[in-house]
């Protein structure tokens, strides 16, 4: 059978029309095929209606978008969608408030504040009124289950009292800093080193990443995938979670919910990836689980997380997503922190002078005392990810009507987003030189770091949900970072010192990846 359409049709109904036309009759399709294309032709015409409508009268909302009639929001955020961080701070600044409201159709009214007042309404005052919701479980919920990133209520309460107990303990510390020095050491140096012998191009956020993911496996259930380690395989379950997160956050931008929402319904497309995604990350999970189980039955001792949860007798799926939510969170925060840092101090040979100093001082003390010590380096951190927050926002759903510090009404249902990237931009919260890398802003005179508040630099969220690896992730990362400082200069490569895009997936991706030529100190 020749089908023949002509792809420059000047309207795609015809086309669709004449490509159904030369079709043979079939006999009713099913229904899935049925929902699908009601889907395909509904949202085709909402294309259409929103092109249509960039060239009309618009009305501002108060200290927000434009807002047309029936959609709302929906063509501004469709216009502004590959610049949502830009375009949200940009709304932020107008601002008096520093919040702004916006609704579109197919989501939920919107709040987007940058407020530190707002802020510690929401994360402390009145936390039982935000809670992480279920249009939040909705979105990540098929990925992270019930563990405790999205969980609420008693099993989060369950969760938090459990974790916190368990990160408290310093055997765990130790045992952290004991696989960074094995990893450290025996894998990422000798890349780095091997890279500099062969004045080979390294992709440091893609190394980092995959640093993340062997460490944070190592430390949550005692497996070591090896993605650092060239032989051998690569690991199906560090692409599983690749797949998922990615998949997830794009659930989390799309302009109208209902187009994943009718994908997952039918198992098709990129909805149909993410269900073999979690099949997969789940399976390889429950059997470390289960073999975890069996070794410490016979009486063998492991210091890793996993064993930790499973002598504390609960149930294999509360544990799975538990660990689900670790990997998560150690897998990519602390790689994406990182990459932002080693970008920035390449471009300001002053700072990183300091900071090669300060390692070197270190040498050889890899105690948790020398790491603490290291003042500088940590205000750089800080400095990085204010700028570049490994998450760029967050958002709580209102249980009931509340009226935040600022005047804002918040209706029932409401999705609440606070927003770290646009708050390290504002010049009402860090002055003039908001925009500059500086990280005397976060030293003393006496040398000491500066604490900020939480709802101001709400990077580790704030109140009873702050993050309880805080600690642990400035360890890894003065860790890391001052190893590698140490030995090597990075330093970008030309034609790409340009300022690169950030990509807000789950956590903050550098687009296109951190392209670096590796040089010895030595």
């Amino acid at each position: 059978m020749s089908i023949s359409v002509s792809l420059r049709s000047e309207n795609p109904y015809l086309v669709l029309f004449s490509f159904c036309n030369q079709l043979p009759s079939p006999p009713m399709p099913p229904l899935p095929l049925l929902l699908f294309c009601f889907f395909f032709v509904f949202f085709l015409i909402l294309h259409r209606l929103v092109l249509r409508l960039s060239a009309a009268g618009t009305v501002p909302s108060c200290h927000g978008p434009k807002v047309h009639p029936v959609i709302g929001s929906l063509l501004p955020f469709y216009k502004n969608r590959h610049r949502l961080l830009d375009w949200y701070t940009e709304m932020l600044k107008a601002s008096p408030n520093l919040t702004f409201v916006m609704w579109r159709l197919g989501a939920r009214r919107i709040v987007v504040t940058a407020n530190p007042e707002n802020l510690e309404h929401m994360l402390k005052t009145n936390f039982p009124n935000y809670p992480k919701g279920k249009p939040f479980t909705d979105i990540l919920g098929d990925f992270l289950g019930r563990g405790i990133l999205s969980a609420d209520g008693d099993l989060w309460h369950m969760q938090r009292k459990l974790a916190s107990h368990e990160f408290s303990a310093r055997s765990l510390r130790e045992f952290v800093v004991n696989v960074l020095e094995r990893e450290v050491g025996e894998r990422l140096l000798p890349i780095l080193s091997s890279a500099c012998a062969d004045r080979r191009v390294v992709d440091m956020q893609d190394l980092l990443r995959r640093f993340a993911f062997d460490t944070v496996c190592k430390i949550s259930f005692g497996t070591d995938p090896g993605l650092l380690d060239p032989s051998l395989p690569e690991s199906a379950l560090a692409g599983a979670f690749e797949v998922a997160s990615a998949i997830s956050a794009k659930r989390g931008a799309a302009p109208v919910f209902v187009v994943w929402k009718a994908k997952r319904a039918l198992g098709v497309g990129s909805e149909r990836q993410l269900r073999a995604a979690v099949k997969l990350i789940h399976a390889s999970i429950m059997e470390v689980i289960r073999r975890r189980k069996a070794t410490l039955e016979n009486g063998t001792q492991h210091k890793d997380l996993l064993s930790r949860l499973i002598t504390g007798g609960h149930e294999e799926e509360v544990i799975r997503d538990m660990v689900i939510s670790f990997v998560m969170a150690g897998r990519d925060t602390t790689s994406a922190a990182l990459t932002w840092f080693f970008w920035l101090v390449s471009g300001h040979p002053e700072v990183e002078a300091e900071l090669v100093k300060e390692a070197k001082r270190a040498k050889g003390r890899s105690d948790l005392h020398a790491l603490k010590d290291m003042k500088t380096l940590e205000a750089c951190l800080c400095e990085s990810m204010r700028l570049y927050p490994p998450v760029v926002w967050d958002s709580k759903h209102a249980v009931s009507d509340d009226v935040l510090p600022d005047g804002t009404r918040i209706r029932g249902g409401d999705r609440v987003t606070y927003f770290p990237y646009g708050m390290g931009r504002m010049e009402r919260l860090w002055g003039e030189n908001c925009l500059d890398f500086d990280h005397r802003r976060w030293l003393s005179e006496s040398g000491e770091v500066v604490r900020e508040s939480p709802f101001k630099f709400p990077v580790f969220q704030a109140g009873p949900r702050i993050c309880l690896g805080k600690e642990m992730a400035f360890l890894k990362m003065k860790y890391i970072a001052a190893a590698v400082l140490r030995e090597f200069a990075l330093r970008r490569v030309e034609g790409e010192r340009q300022k690169p895009t950030l990509v807000p997936m789950l956590t903050a991706h550098m687009a296109g990846g951190l392209q670096m030529v590796v040089d010895s100190r030595k």
